[in-house]
């Protein structure tokens, strides 16, 4: 999820709440919002794509807003429940319903049958999230084991780095991060226990890999293990079989879902779930290979460089 300054219909799709989303015109194109239809937005976050469907849906719309992070739906509320303060004149009496639901994206599964015009998917981690050192979310910075988006859910960083067997750490490196090296992560991270915090978890996993390179750029070595630790404590994986299971389901026909994925393990479940759904019938495909942010969008936003967009069409 990144958020980029888009259109003069207002500060809301941009910076003046310190995220930017990551192909924001494309992923509203794709989902061809039709004006009194019924759109869902499974992952809200700030709110970027949700103003854009918004202000396209008019006042016989519906808008249905999804996200685990209460702090995230506060921001979207402010910026989406009732008529925003600051949108131009014509957009104020022509504003659609509006419900916002703190639960994960799979969540959807709970809407009734072919009850949606389009379902929009932007996976993964907000700015919000990554610049606030107290979720425990980024190595850059020190902060709490905790990783959670959801703050009041059982699983955290510290039970899985300080309280987890050397074997299914390794483990869930492995098949959440995709780290070659996690045996050897893993071996280190229990030598060092306690790991203290998210700084000190950072140099401890540095210490025992190198830099991963790939072309133009370095990755830094805790980069893979920290998205493995993230996905396993927020069952992100598991909610994401369970929106693509759903969604055809909740789509009328003519639908669309359009999924916006930031690494391999999501895009994988994605591109299966589209194929096999128009392999049975199910889907129309609309992206036979993943759409990728621009140059421009990728230089102000580095963010957007793993961004890829996949969409489909209930038939």
């Amino acid at each position: 999820m990144v958020e980029q300054e888009q259109s003069p219909e207002g500060r809301h799709g941009g910076r003046q709440f310190g995220h930017v989303s990551v192909l924001l015109k494309e992923a509203i194109d794709f989902l061809a919002v039709r004006r009194g239809g019924t759109y869902v937005d499974a992952t809200v976050g700030a709110g970027g794509h949700s103003f854009e469907i918004a202000r396209r849906l008019g006042a016989p719309g519906r808008l249905i807003g999804f996200d685990k992070d209460p702090a995230a739906l506060e921001i979207a509320r402010a910026r989406l429940a009732g008529v925003p303060s600051d949108v131009p004149a014509e957009l104020k009496q022509d504003w659609p319903a509006v419900e916002l639901r703190q639960a994960s994206f799979s969540g959807i599964a709970a809407l009734p049958d072919a009850s949606c015009d389009g379902v929009l998917a932007d996976l993964g981690l907000s700015s919000l999230q990554l610049t606030d050192a107290a979720r425990g979310f980024s190595f850059q910075a020190e902060g709490p084991l905790d990783m959670r988006m959801d703050p009041t859910s059982e699983r955290t960083a510290d039970q899985v780095v300080n309280r987890m067997r050397e074997e299914d750490l390794a483990d869930a490196i492995y098949k959440f991060g995709e780290e070659r090296r996690s045996r050897r992560i893993a071996r280190a991270i229990v030598r060092a226990r306690p790991i203290r915090n998210t700084a000190h978890l950072a140099q401890v996993v540095s210490a025992a890999a190198r830099p991963m390179k790939s072309p133009g750029k370095t990755i830094h070595p805790a980069t893979l293990t920290f998205q493995g630790i993230r996905i396993w404590v927020n069952r992100e994986l598991e909610d994401l079989g369970a929106l693509l299971e759903a969604a055809p389901r909740v789509l009328r026909p003519g639908g669309r879902l359009v999924v916006i994925s930031f690494h391999s393990l999501e895009d994988r479940m994605v591109k299966d779930a589209m194929r096999n759904g128009a392999h049975s019938g199910i889907y129309r495909l609309l992206t036979k290979k993943p759409l990728e942010a621009g140059e421009a969008e990728r230089s102000q936003n580095p963010r957007a460089r793993s961004a890829k967009l996949r969409a489909a069409e209930r038939i």
